[in-house]
């Protein structure tokens, strides 16, 4: 095929998925479903245009870049200290999902070995999904999301012994003690040469590079995907190769620029990652396949969230960090595809695991950008329940040890440096809320009274004594998440003043109606504004009902002499 059939290619698919996507957006739905629809449109179940192994590299470059810039925001103290708590966790999920997708495949009549692989199969979650749907929220770096990611890393390993067991099986030979042990040890030297490039190479290489941005982005992509095909060559999926080669430069300064940098060109690569995927979901047979694929898919759903809830909730983890967790795991890989058609292809299992297997991810990867995308609605529902599974062991002895806090700051980036100086001229106890651990390094070592969780968690707010605080500043941005926080802190402490963000006067307006004290437009300008008001008048909430009462005056009659009146 000519570079001129490449193009058109390429301009018809990127043509169609515009089209796709800006249907699914005003349907207001996931637009990652939108992407694979489109690739079941372009694909030879419908159109038939993509002829070129060319659209896989793409899908290959996608998945490198996303893990990437992953790796770039992950902290490694964060990941020693989450390591027990992942692989407890994704052991819970690989004895009972694989337990009972192994007697479900049983039941529908599957052989032994067959139920086997299914129930393994249906334990692997999709790295691509996860990382896609947490970096869209921004929720990479909250708990529960370096939780997800920390299990779906152990996944990658699981899966790579598995696939080295099924490719021997090919030529008729078992996997020994020889064959791990060799994969252990290239493990090991990949992880020194990162080690050592990372403390003592890459510090003084990245200096040299970022003298040019354009060098800087060269070197970035060089050293992704050149650590990502080191790891492939021994043996290990480029998901775990890219994702360490970010981590490597994680702790460099120059980490946000190349990550700001290679974003444009991830969202694109990723993008045509899911126009492949969605492609490749079209087999013969689907019919036959979709009672069993139905029953495994509830398997999946109901199960897996189930095993990555209890198994938090057992290990101290608030109720929410615990869903928002579980939620995220609720579809299995494409890598179980490919899996499913090498156990047939070697003689292992018969051709009838594939089409069930297929069907499956098509069900639950479609299935799971809904949970995902309304969890926290889902989580006002459920959470609502009381079950002793599931809630937190020790939260009543936390909150008989409430360190009785007057005033709490959530979210530290967004000035709030500033805030904390005029919280330490108030001289009273304060806290500084944040999800980003890297932050909360920094804090601790300033010696900055700080907490790390997610503030919307109502639990994390009991434990740490709101009922005694007297000023809550909010710097996110997020309106859902603001609503939260006044809905919360009116429930938990109606006494208190809450000071939130809004990005519109019509945020602003709903934010005033749920009961916060004070709302500025827009954040940016107006920090020296809310630093100066506190400086003058403390924390007095007679004095932020007057300035409350006034700004609604003035977004009631003129949103946008309020909005000017902010920024002065």
């Amino acid at each position: 095929m000519t570079s001129d059939g490449i193009f058109l290619q390429l301009s018809i698919v990127i043509v169609i998925g515009a089209a796709v996507s800006i249907v699914m957006r005003l349907l207001r739905q996931p637009l990652i479903l939108g992407y694979i629809l489109t690739g079941v449109l372009v694909g030879p179940a419908v159109l038939n245009l993509l002829q070129l192994d060319t659209f896989d590299a793409f899908a290959n470059i996608g998945i490198t870049l996303l893990l990437f810039i992953i790796g770039l925001g992950m902290n490694i103290s964060v990941i020693k200290r989450l390591g027990n708590t992942v692989f407890v966790a994704m052991a819970a999920e690989l004895v009972i999902v694989g337990s009972l997708g192994f007697m479900v495949s049983s039941l529908i009549g599957l052989s032994r070995t067959e139920s086997f692989i299914v129930g393994l199969c249906l334990f692997f979650s999709s790295t691509i999904i996860i990382v896609k749907t947490l970096t869209d929220k921004k929720e990479q770096n909250r708990l529960h999301g370096q939780i997800a990611i920390g299990i779906i890393l152990l996944d990658d390993i699981v899966a790579t012994v598995a696939l080295l067991f099924l490719a021997a099986g090919r030529g008729g030979h078992a996997v020994g003690l020889h064959q791990l042990s060799i994969l252990g040890i290239e493990g090991g030297l990949l992880a020194a040469f990162l080690i050592i490039m990372s403390t003592i190479l890459l510090p003084r290489i990245t200096r040299f590079v970022a003298s040019s941005q354009e060098m800087l982005f060269l070197f970035a992509i060089g050293w992704g995907f050149g650590v990502a095909s080191l790891f492939e060559l021994a043996g290990f999926s480029i998901e775990i190769g890219a994702l360490f080669a970010g981590v490597a430069l994680a702790d460099l300064p120059y980490a946000q620029e190349i990550e700001a940098r290679l974003k444009p060109l991830r969202d694109f690569f990723v993008v045509l990652f899911f126009i492949v995927l969605g492609k490749s979901l079209t087999v013969s047979g689907l019919s036959s396949a979709l009672v069993p694929a139905l029953l495994l898919s509830a398997v999946v759903i109901i199960a897996k969230p189930v095993s990555i809830i209890s198994s938090l909730g057992i290990m101290g983890y608030s109720k929410r960090v615990s869903f928002m967790a579980g939620i995220q795991l609720s579809q299995i890989s494409e890598f179980s595809i490919v899996l499913a058609v090498l156990a047939a292809s070697t003689g292992v299992a018969g051709q009838r695991i594939g089409p069930i297997i297929t069907l499956v991810a098509i069900i639950t990867i479609a299935c799971s950008s809904y949970l995902s995308h309304y969890d926290s609605l889902l989580f006002k529902l459920f959470g609502r329940w009381h079950i002793p599974l599931f809630e937190r062991a020790n939260a009543r002895k936390d909150r008989q040890r409430a360190p009785g806090y007057q005033l709490v700051l959530i979210g530290y980036n967004r000035g709030g440096h500033d805030f904390v100086k005029t919280f330490q001229r108030l001289h009273k106890r304060y806290v500084v809320i944040d999800y980003n651990p890297a932050t909360i390094d920094q804090l601790q070592q300033r010696r900055v009274p700080c907490v790390y969780g997610d503030a919307t968690d109502i639990e994390l707010l009991d434990e740490i004594g709101i009922h005694t605080v007297k000023l809550l500043i909010s710097t996110t941005s997020d309106f859902e998440t603001n609503q939260q926080l006044v809905r919360h802190m009116n429930l938990l402490n109606p006494e208190a003043v809450v000071v939130c963000n809004a990005n519109s006067h019509e945020e602003a307006l709903q934010l005033y109606e749920l009961g916060s004290g004070y709302v500025t437009i827009p954040h940016h300008a107006s920090n020296e504004h809310l630093n100066s008001l506190i400086q003058r008048n403390g924390i007095d909430r007679r004095h932020f009902d007057r300035y409350r009462a006034h700004h609604l005056q003035k977004l009631a009659n003129d949103p946008t002499l309020a909005l000017a009146e902010e920024a002065v």
